[in-house]
């Protein structure tokens, strides 16, 4: 069974001169997770190619366990740095799509056509959607037909925004994940800042920050091997 990632290529932090992209934490521990429980696992990006890391994940406070096996590992590398092109991967070929967080989806994926509609083949065809931190912010534009936006009415969390506050984003950011996420009529919840919060509503299950990012893939494997 293959699961697609599907991370950002974005690297630019708006205009503050420094750089952004996918939050290792986040990537790594459902990788390592997915990967352990016998997955394949494809990534794909809006640009292919290398998918840029967000330095502030490289520091040595952001480390865990599956970060430092992240590092160590050429294979996955290998994967990073030759991501597929998003246009190019088809819902049909895989059982479920996990996006992982980081600032650059807020840029790139929030927008994107392409993720908008793997998005919905993914959740028309009954295979689960994982999203973590600022990754649920790829819903942002995500509309069924009936013109309803993609979390109306679901049960859903995110990056709060009392943690974009504590690392002085609110005003670089292009959108808040926890406004949006409410504005479009989804039922928002939070914890404790960087406590652990997974919320599952069917098939779409959404963590709210780096520390949730294991337990969205491991609800996720459950509901695959259901």
């Amino acid at each position: 069974m293959k699961v697609l990632f599907v991370v950002t290529s974005h690297d630019e932090l708006g205009n503050t001169g420094h750089k952004t992209g996918f939050w290792v934490e986040e990537f790594a521990a459902p990788y390592y997770a997915f990967k352990d429980a016998g997955f394949e696992i494809d990534v794909a990006t809006p640009k292919g190619g290398a998918a840029p890391i967000d330095p502030n994940s490289e520091v040595p406070d952001a480390q865990t366990a599956a970060t430092e096996r992240y590092f160590k590992d050429e294979e996955v590398q290998k994967i990073i740095a030759n991501t597929r092109k998003l246009d190019q991967v088809k819902a049909g070929d895989y059982a479920a799509v996990f996006y992982p967080g980081g600032h650059g989806p807020l840029w790139d994926l929030a927008n994107d056509v392409h993720s908008q509609q793997i998005i919905l083949d993914f959740y028309d065809a009954d295979k689960p959607v994982g999203a973590v931190c600022h990754a649920p912010g790829v819903f942002k534009n995500v509309k069924f037909d009936n013109g309803d936006a993609f979390v109306k009415g679901k049960n859903v969390t995110g990056f709060s925004n009392t943690e974009e506050a504590a690392v002085n984003l609110t005003d670089v950011v292009p959108f808040l994940v926890e406004s949006e996420l409410k504005s479009q009529g989804a039922n928002y919840s939070k914890t404790s800042d960087w406590g652990v919060h997974v919320v599952e509503d069917g098939l779409l299950i959404t963590g709210q920050n780096p520390a949730s990012s294991e337990g969205v893939a491991e609800k996720m494997i459950a509901l695959l091997k259901k």
